[in-house]
């Protein structure tokens, strides 16, 4: 039987350094604490430079090994003298290591060109994405992350205090060697799999890979009893929340960026001037015009009782007369593409309030969206289906008027970010009543109803899926509204037709469900 593998968990000193970093913070400090405790340093390329720059004596790897870089630079630090020196047990392998004129690395300083900035160039292609993988800095980081017994490995710039720190008196200990092992593990990890994502063939692989870097820690999640942070795609520069520029405002929460989020996709729906407002993930008023001004009153007043405390997102700069409006209420967050200095000035008067830059920004692009499950994940497309005339199938005997079918239109780009079973009644390009997930859909009618009041009458009604009875058509009978719209689909679709038909109401299907869970 093989002999159970144990671990050195003693302090080590270090006596020669292998650094070779594309990030070179902090790494003369580094350096130059390393020389001053007598530690021998190895280095390649760049970073043996800036030490020299830095009159630091540096050893070249190629001196090193004696063996030259080769096959432009992608032969250079994989070799036995420097991996045997990094990998090599102390206690076991000292006879190998002496045969074959090894010397032990005891401490590995390195980390990667990021491969999220080489597929985001647009001039990338296949070519120019291989030629930026790294091959030898990987081998180094796992090579000492593995030997975490003898070697010490650091991939991050924030952690050379600690290793510094520790050099003043004297030894490494196992505790750091491990945690910056598992952290050069997930470097690794991370690079690995933004390569694995760009490479693949299909969305839906069979095996699925996310890898994030932390934006924030947050003081809370959802609830006060919830830790939370928020974590971003590495290289992802789209417009975005988590990629905004904060103007001002105290630091954003989870469910500020959740909101936020919601708001932001809703308004990148519209091509005109646009306003939406959000509160507890669902567009509580939306509308769109010609006069930005005249928008956001439409769409605020739409639920002036919801839009308490809610989440204001618009498609155009914001000016100095919108922001007016904006502070003579509560608002947690605006956010625009931009804003007009004077309005910024105006804001500066509301110290909690947020204001996040977004830059310019025009439809969603296609993507995968990730949810969790106890074991697991739930991957889908966005739903990003663009609804347009063809699609619309009138069914009733009334038809509905040119105006309705742009309101339909509009309604369903609104209803497809509330949360299901939705019910959205609209007019003149502005929300009236939205009834949101209910688990009843004549319950969603109802709310909707409600919340419109005496405004629904001449609007449209908007289902984000098919009415399995007639009795939502039967709640709203009385009610004005003129053209239902909705995916059809039910078993009882006759049934609900006749009830339109019945009073008088034109409807409208779609062939597109679009639940939002």
């Amino acid at each position: 039987m093989i002999e159970k593998p144990t671990i050195n968990q003693k302090p080590i000193k270090i006596n020669r350094a292998l650094i070779s970093v594309f990030d070179k913070t902090g790494v003369i400090d580094l350096a130059q604490s390393l020389h001053n405790h007598g530690v021998e340093i190895l280095s390649t390329g760049g970073t043996a430079k800036a030490l020299r720059d830095a009159d630091i004596p540096v050893t070249d790897v190629s001196d090193y090994t004696k063996f030259p870089e080769i096959m432009d630079g992608r032969v250079k630090t994989i070799n036995p003298l420097v991996e045997g020196g990094i990998l090599g047990l102390r206690d076991t392998h000292c006879a190998d290591a002496e045969a074959n004129h090894i010397q032990w690395i005891d401490l590995v300083v390195c980390n990667l060109y990021p491969f999220s900035d080489t597929i985001s160039r647009e001039d990338c292609d296949l070519a120019l994405a291989l030629e930026n993988v790294d091959i030898g800095g990987p081998t180094m980081i796992r090579s000492a992350a593995k030997n975490v017994g003898w070697v010490c490995v650091a991939v991050d710039p924030a952690d050379y205090s600690t290793i510094t720190d520790e050099l003043n008196s004297g030894e490494i200990s196992f505790e750091t060697r491990q945690k910056l092992s598992a952290k050069a593990f997930g470097h690794t990890a991370k690079y690995d799999t933004i390569i694995h994502n760009y490479l693949k063939d299909e969305k839906l692989s069979d095996d699925f890979s996310l890898t994030f870097e932390k934006h924030s820690e947050m003081r809370y999640g959802e609830n006060p009893h919830q830790s939370a942070a928020s974590y971003k795609i590495p290289g992802n520069n789209e417009a975005n929340i988590l990629n905004a520029k904060i103007h001002q405002g105290k630091k954003l929460s989870y469910n500020n960026i959740m909101d936020a989020d919601g708001a932001l996709v809703c308004v990148r729906e519209f091509d005109d001037p646009a306003c939406v407002v959000v509160k507890h993930a669902n567009p509580c008023g939306v509308a769109t015009g010609d006069d930005l001004l005249d928008v956001y009153n439409r769409a605020f007043n739409a639920d002036s009782l919801s839009a308490f405390g809610g989440i204001i997102a618009l498609n155009r700069t914001c000016t100095k007369t919108v922001a007016e409006a904006i502070t003579s209420v509560f608002v947690e967050i605006v956010l625009a593409p931009d804003f007009e200095p004077e309005a910024l000035e105006i804001f500066k008067k509301k110290k909690n309030l947020r204001v996040l830059e977004n830059g310019q920004f025009g439809k969603r692009t296609p993507k995968l969206e990730v949810r969790n499950v106890d074991g697991g994940l739930l991957v889908q497309d966005t739903d990003n289906k663009t609804l347009t005339r063809e699609h619309l199938n009138t069914v009733t005997k009334t038809q509905p008027s040119e105006k309705d079918i742009d309101t339909v239109l509009f309604t369903w780009k609104v209803l497809r970010h509330a949360k299901s079973n939705g019910i959205l009644i609209a007019k003149d390009n502005t929300t009236v009543g939205l009834g949101a997930g209910q688990v009843s859909r004549v319950d969603a009618v109802h709310m909707a109803l409600r919340k419109g009041g005496d405004n629904v009458k001449g609007g449209v009604l908007a289902s984000d899926a098919f009415f399995p009875f007639r009795d939502s058509i039967d709640a709203i009978k009385d009610s004005g509204i003129r053209t239902v719209v909705q995916p059809g689909g039910s078993i009882r679709d006759q049934e609900v037709i006749d009830a339109c038909d019945e009073y008088g109401i034109a409807m409208v299907f779609t062939g597109t469900r679009c639940f939002k869970h």
